[in-house]
């Protein structure tokens, strides 16, 4: 499993929500997977000065590059290359 947030999601608290997903992982016995937040990114996960809600709409960035390569990269590392 790969749990991702952005750092200026005010939607839903990274911390909290990041935190709560790997403890619930591990009470499971869970051992493949990855926990990853980023700075700057919003709710969308594009990068933003706020996260406010009223930003979405004058970003021109659809998804951050850097969240596509690593959802990519953990594919192809779980299901092989």
């Amino acid at each position: 499993m790969l749990a991702i947030n952005g750092e200026k999601d005010l939607q839903v608290p990274w911390e909290e929500n990041l935190r709560e997903i790997e403890a619930a992982l591990q009470r499971g016995g869970n051992t493949r997977y990855e926990i990853r937040a980023f700075p700057d990114l919003n709710h969308l996960f594009q990068h933003s000065e706020t996260g406010a809600p009223s930003e979405y709409q004058a970003i021109e960035e659809t998804w951050s590059v850097e969240v596509m390569e690593v959802i990519a990269d953990w594919i192809l590392k779980t299901v092989g290359r």
